[in-house]
């Protein structure tokens, strides 16, 4: 299954794993309102399909995303004023990030090239990222004279430490794929053709596992994230005796013994 959302976003499905591909190729996939429309369409349609388990994000052409189209004014994506208005706007849009962390899937982004400004945004938000080796990254957006959007410094906290997080978005200095995964924002890097590929297959192996425990433990990273020990504990004992109990553990268990692949219906 393929889709075109919008001329800025494609969409292509096979099996259980949905693609969103970022199309402004010619602009290195910078972010108009209209790129940002047709991901939040995008996703908003991924994260109801109880079929995807796994979402990648990757970029047409030479870049991930570069941010936002400079050359296309501040105001074509935060609207005209009022202050409220444009707060309003900008708040809706970057819902296109708290869906990529939020959503029942697992999210990757396949960081083909530059990746700057709202677009690191993005590839944070994400629950993996692998990198070609010749990405390039950088904040960004102090050198637009900007405090930054799309969640980029909460996602790198917690990603990344305080500390590193500061150095990366005050500085402001760019950095290549081998170093972004020193760092740890990326888990692996591989040439650029490869990329899609070696993504895919880690997909392909996320996809193949039971999909109710999958999304119990998407939601369990999510909630260490914000409670405390004793409220954590709490529902992932829960989710665990939920998981233990379904039909797919059984599964598991049994295509263990009998040493053959399983097979899921999340059940």
């Amino acid at each position: 299954m393929s889709a075109v959302v919008n001329d800025a976003v494609q969409v292509s499905r096979e099996g259980a794993i949905a693609t969103v591909r970022l199309n402004r190729p010619a602009r290195m996939n910078s972010m108009t309102s209209g790129l940002l429309d047709g991901l939040l369409t995008a996703l908003e349609d991924i994260a109801a399909d109880s079929d995807v388990r796994v979402v990648l994000l990757t970029g047409n052409g030479k870049a991930f995303c570069a941010g936002g189209d400079l050359s296309a004014g501040l105001d074509e994506i935060n609207g005209a004023p009022p202050l409220t208005s444009q707060h309003r706007r900008l708040r809706t849009f970057v819902r296109a990030s708290q869906l990529l962390h939020t959503m029942p899937q697992v999210t990757i982004a396949a960081i083909n090239g530059a990746c700057a400004g709202a677009g690191l945004s993005l590839a944070l938000a994400c629950d993996l990222r692998y990198a070609a080796d010749a990405a390039r990254f950088s904040t960004a957006f102090l050198g637009a004279g900007v405090s930054g959007d799309f969640g980029g410094i909460w996602f790198a906290t917690r990603t990344l430490g305080a500390q590193l997080t500061r150095s990366l978005f005050l500085l402001s200095e760019r950095f290549d794929a081998a170093e972004a995964q020193r760092v740890g924002l990326v888990t692996g890097t591989f040439p650029g053709a490869e990329l899609l590929p070696e993504v895919r297959s880690v997909a392909e192996g996320l996809a193949a596992r039971a999909p109710l425990a999958l999304s119990a433990m998407k939601q369990n990273l999510l909630d260490a994230e914000s409670m405390d020990l004793a409220a954590y504990l709490e529902v992932e004992s829960g989710r665990q005796a939920f998981t233990v109990a379904t039909a797919d553990a059984a599964e598991a268990a049994a295509s263990f013994i009998e040493r053959r692949t399983p097979r899921f219906e999340g059940k």
